[in-house]
């Protein structure tokens, strides 16, 4: 763990030498999106049934530092998210650690497009308004991507980007009976809109 933190602050010292232009500050706003679907088994049939996630509200709040080098940036952020689906009538709650980097250009005056990989760390997953029961999720950590754009004015910063996944997250659940099992796809669908301030 020493190690990774020395090569991490060895790589953003060497950046911020190296860039024309470095930022740091903070970054907090909404989002709008859904976790994928729910599939029921039930053991007094064969027949499974597929419940699609109703988009819902969260937030994100973090740090993010923004390297520029001859017009090209990269942009590394850490975040905390909460992202929240309705399925019928419970709701399904995730909270994760994001950890984008971004790769973008400057198009025309403050505007500019970005994208690359996200990782995520899931901390919590939790089912609300049910007596339904949920397990820990497959993978804590996993990989998707950001794609997005952006308008820099002075030190303030607003974002509007797409996040999705590459791979399936599944987390397993059940009835209070046990008779009916149920399975989440945990993976992220949503709209990103941010709010940053460059110190």
């Amino acid at each position: 763990m020493k190690k990774l933190m020395f090569i991490a602050v060895f790589l953003f010292s060497s950046l911020g030498l190296m860039a024309q232009e470095a930022d740091f500050g903070i970054k907090g706003g909404f989002n709008y999106g859904a976790t994928g679907d729910l599939e029921r088994e039930s053991a007094a049939n064969d027949l499974g049934e597929i419940i699609e996630g109703k988009e819902k509200s969260g937030y994100h709040i973090g740090l993010f530092s923004r390297f520029e080098i001859v017009g090209i940036f990269l942009q590394p952020e850490l975040m905390f998210t909460r992202l929240n689906t309705e399925y019928e009538n419970f709701n399904y709650k995730i909270d994760k650690i994001d950890a984008p980097i971004l790769v973008g250009v400057n198009v025309f005056g403050p505007l500019n497009i970005k994208a690359g990989p996200s990782f995520q760390y899931i901390i919590n997953n939790e089912l609300e308004n049910t007596t339904l029961e949920i397990g820990d999720v497959e993978k804590d950590i996993t990989v998707g991507y950001q794609v997005g754009a952006g308008i820099n004015l002075g030190r303030l910063g607003f974002d509007v980007r797409y996040e999705g996944a590459f791979t399936e997250n599944t987390a397993f659940g059940a009835t209070d009976t046990a008779q009916e099992n149920f399975k989440i796809d945990s993976r992220p669908s949503q709209w990103i809109l941010s709010l940053s301030y460059a110190f």
